[in-house]
């Protein structure tokens, strides 16, 4: 495990301090962030295989910040649009990724629930993006350094290619700190 926390931690910063808006207009800058999320979406896929079975992918991550996509290819229903599944999936590995990049790969999160309101079916890629203020991670890692534990809620607006609202989605996580022992 500590080689798995080493990489995230090392990624992490990485990518934090790459330019996510670098262009090809700056080879150099384009080619970190885009090889800082190459290796995020490795480690994502070397910890849930299924999300890279299924075309999950985060397209942009910087501090309080992730933005993720579904691929419509691979993930189509029995009409031709995006899988129920699939919707769930964009939704919610981006708050475990927010996590252990904003707070550390000491602090684990689970998801205690999620709701998903469907508005109009998706043909295309569908994209979501999620963020947490400064204030909001550092209430979370005061909560759990105190109890060992936090709650947090992260909300979300799913678009397809084209803009249009798909869905809606609502979970609510709850973040522990690895090795937390109570004051006695």
């Amino acid at each position: 495990m500590a080689l798995i926390d080493n990489l995230i931690g090392a990624t992490g910063q990485w990518v934090a301090n790459s330019d996510s808006k670098a262009t090809l207009a700056s080879p150099l800058a384009w080619l970190r962030k885009t090889g800082g999320y190459a290796a995020v979406n490795r480690i994502i896929g070397l910890s849930i295989p299924f999300a890279t079975r299924n075309r999950f992918s985060v397209e942009e991550l910087r501090p309080g910040y992730v933005k993720a996509r579904i691929r419509l290819k691979g993930n189509k229903n029995h009409f031709g649009s995006l899988y129920a599944g699939a919707y769930f999936l964009v939704a919610e590995i981006p708050g475990g990724v927010l996590t252990l990049f904003d707070l550390g790969p000491s602090y684990t999160p689970i998801l205690k629930e999620m709701t998903l309101q469907f508005l109009q079916p998706a043909n295309s890629d569908v994209t979501v993006e999620f963020s947490l203020s400064p204030e909001e991670v550092d209430k979370i890692l005061s909560e759990a350094d105190a109890t060992g534990r936090a709650k947090f809620t992260l909300e979300g607006q799913l678009h397809d290619e084209k803009g249009n609202h798909v869905a809606n989605s609502i979970a609510h996580y709850r973040v522990r700190k690895q090795g937390f022992k109570a004051a006695d």
